[in-house]
């Protein structure tokens, strides 16, 4: 083959229906980190500069509801939302025939391992160019055992060498020909049916020995969905992994911010306030409300409606809402008065909630944009500083419940975790550190524009000091 790159389709397999996961309806219709499974993994293949079409086969009886998904989502790539078949090999065989005569490249995707990172994505397209089989696989870690049933029970008889042992992961990627060939012997053999491959590699591996498929390395994220647990795992997964932080041009900013209505509470210093002076520069009309600087304590229910109301009136929109508001006490639990834990409550979680209720009525009007902050303490509790830790985990929950209540409504809901970051904050509880070690509240105030004016929902994104 030549070094240029062929047409490339990814075809996403959504078939199953979920019955190992205890659920009558498909495992990739349910919701992690804010969206629908299916959702994350039609994400991925949208935004890579690689995939020029993408085909989803979607189980019986689902197909509109995965129809409705693309158009909420404007995934434009998606051709087709075709119904799959009643096994892995008839879904795959039907995506063949609608791919046509027309040589391609095809990426074959189980739509129910969101987690596939771009790099395999690249790595794939990239190994067709010199190969036309081409498999993801990882390493075992674990020993693999053969069985042999007995009336009761297995026995082992082999134990293989694991180092040439493999996890095969998707996707399986073909150039079209090369699969449809597959596929066409298989179908002439009556012990296909009886016996069939788990998987596409299986196919071109049986039926055309001769063609090599080449390995891409895998990643342990790229898991499938498949067992109640592998539904937790996901979901922790990509809190922990949280989204990449988007990165906009001045020019898109501006674009998407002029015109528009912000409220930033707790905007009076640090983040909050540098959260108000670029989205005035990018053409925001900004309200800024805090305790220091108009009274509004965000725990104050009443204050918090009064403040967004005030905004409203003077605009006859709310666009964007920012809590940067938190207080950070440090000392042990046992150690701490009754009001501190009372204060640390109030404004880290029960603000952020008050927000959210008042705010919503206004959001709603311009699916708009909800934005919260959270702490890297978050994924582990911190000692000294508990408090902190566990109300910037619920801020977590929060904005994922809420991305999840109010996807119907049009409305984002996204969190900021910034790493240690200069500000006032944080030097009342911890003294003067060395500068290089922190963020400047510019960054954090800079990344969080960029979600603002991003697609994201439900997502916890990352701003790391040396990212």
């Amino acid at each position: 083959m030549d070094g240029k790159r062929a047409r490339t389709v990814a075809v996403v397999l959504a078939g199953g229906v979920g019955q190992r996961v205890g659920l009558n309806t498909p495992k990739q219709l349910l919701k992690i980190a804010g969206k629908t499974i299916l959702e994350h993994t039609l994400g991925v293949f949208s935004a890579h500069c690689d995939i020029d079409e993408i085909i989803l086969l979607m189980a019986p009886g689902f197909v509109e509801d995965a129809a409705a998904l693309v158009e909420k989502n404007g995934f434009h790539k998606v051709s087709r939302v075709l119904e799959g078949g009643a096994s892995r090999t008839d879904t795959t065989w039907r995506a063949i025939q609608a791919l046509g005569q027309d040589e391609c490249d095809v990426l074959f995707h189980d739509a129910v391992r969101p987690l596939v990172e771009p790099r395999i994505i690249t790595e794939c397209v990239e190994a067709l160019r010199t190969y036309s089989a081409v498999d993801v696989a990882i390493p075992s870690a674990d020993t693999i055992v053969v069985a042999v049933p007995l009336p009761r029970g297995e026995v082992i008889r082999d134990i293989p060498d694991r180092s040439g042992l493999r996890r095969g992961q998707t996707p399986q990627c073909f150039r079209l020909s090369v699969i449809r060939a597959a596929y066409e012997r298989a179908f002439a053999d009556p012990d296909f049916e009886r016996r069939p491959p788990t998987d596409d590699c299986g196919v071109v591996l049986r039926y055309l020995p001769d063609v090599p498929i080449y390995i891409v390395p895998g990643s342990e994220h790229n898991m499938k969905v498949t067992h109640p647990v592998d539904v937790y795992l996901a979901d922790k997964l990509f809190q922990l992994a949280a989204a990449t932080a988007p990165h906009s041009s001045p020019q898109s900013r501006n674009t998407a911010m002029a015109g528009r209505t912000m409220v930033v509470f707790g905007g009076s210093y640090g983040i909050g306030a540098d959260v108000v002076e670029l989205a005035r520069q990018c053409g925001a009309s900004v309200f800024s409300y805090s305790r220091s600087q108009t009274g509004t304590r965000v725990e104050d229910a009443d204050a918090v409606e009064e403040a967004l109301a005030s905004a409203y009136a003077a605009t006859g929109r709310i666009d964007y809402v920012v809590n940067t508001a938190a207080v950070l006490h440090v000392g042990e639990l046992a150690d701490v008065s009754r009001s501190t834990v009372t204060e640390s409550v109030s404004v880290n979680l029960l603000g952020p909630v008050n927000i959210a209720r008042s705010a919503f009525q206004y959001l709603a009007k311009t699916q708009g944009h909800l934005l919260l902050y959270t702490s890297s303490s978050y994924t582990r509790g911190r000692a000294n500083y508990s408090l902190y830790s566990a109300t910037k985990a619920a801020a977590v929950n929060l904005t994922q419940a809420l991305a999840d209540e109010w996807t119907k409504y049009g409305i984002q809901v996204n969190c900021v975790n910034p790493e240690r970051t200069a500000t006032p904050m944080r030097v009342r509880a911890f003294g003067d550190e060395p500068a290089s070690t922190l963020l400047s509240s510019e960054q954090v105030a800079q990344t969080s524009v960029d979600v603002l004016v991003s697609a994201l929902t439900g997502q916890v994104v990352d701003v790391r000091l040396n990212a």
